[in-house]
């Protein structure tokens, strides 16, 4: 009896099974276009990156091998032209020069040619706005371009990327009440332009992705975003010295 029903609820036609149809086959083709893609995006990466190193390399080679007397040159020598010749003599050079600068002489002297180019309008500031730059970039001061956070900007409710490049110092901390911070808020894709932010301390988030995470987050537009490292516990630690808040 209760077959019967089944069987004649079946035949109505209601609360039956839709059937999943298989999905249509591709041809070939659409194969070999996905193919195709498929390897440009694996093969792109890799070929661009050693071709701009090679680019490089043959840009120093062509600068700095001419420089080299015959007698030294390894091209002359063995009668070949040896890539990588003029990257390897500017390594040793600057190795040498660090090496120089770092005793009282070297010092002495470097001194002295900082003391020649301060004399001179144009080219003092020319050298001191690089060397403000290498030093802000290479320095291993406390707190130099280590901290990814995260701010409001350009209002509330909107967040974006920054990197804590130095405590704000100077007349900036001097006329402001709160604990300031300097974030450096780089564009996309091109993280080397960018914003100086005076920012108060509290209303930074800092992030545990690491300065190259985040610098891959702001090429790629968002595309790619470091995993997070962190159970999602829908907190994030402030700027050191401060409470953990939540974010909404």
């Amino acid at each position: 009896m209760v077959a019967g029903k089944n069987q004649q609820h079946d035949n109505t036609g209601r609360n039956r099974p839709k059937l999943i149809k298989p999905a249509p086959k591709r041809g070939l083709l659409a194969r070999l276009r996905t193919y195709f893609l498929t390897g440009i995006v694996v093969s792109a990466p890799v070929g661009i990156t050693i071709w701009l190193i090679w680019l490089f390399i043959a840009f120093v080679d062509r600068s700095v091998v001419p420089l080299i007397p015959d007698a030294y040159n390894p091209s002359d020598v063995l009668g070949v032209s040896v890539p990588g010749i003029g990257v390897i003599v500017v390594l040793i050079v600057v190795t040498l020069i660090g090496f120089m600068v770092t005793n009282f002489f070297g010092r002495y002297m470097f001194r002295f040619g900082e003391r020649m180019v301060a004399r001179v309008p144009v080219v003092r500031t020319i050298y001191g706005v690089i060397k403000q730059i290498f030093d802000a970039v290479l320095a291993q001061s406390e707190g130099a371009f280590r901290d990814v956070v995260l701010i409001e900007y350009p209002r509330k409710g909107i967040w974006v990327i920054g990197f804590i490049t130095s405590n704000t110092e100077g007349e900036v901390q001097r006329v402001t009440t709160d604990d300031m911070v300097n974030v450096f808020l780089p564009t996309t894709p091109n993280p080397t332009s960018g914003f100086l932010l005076f920012v108060p301390r509290k209303d930074c988030i800092v992030l545990d992705m690491t300065v190259e995470e985040g610098v891959k987050l702001v090429i790629s537009g968002g595309i790619v975003s470091p995993p997070d490292k962190k159970a999602p516990s829908g907190k994030m630690a402030k700027v050191e010295g401060e409470p953990q808040a939540e974010r909404k």
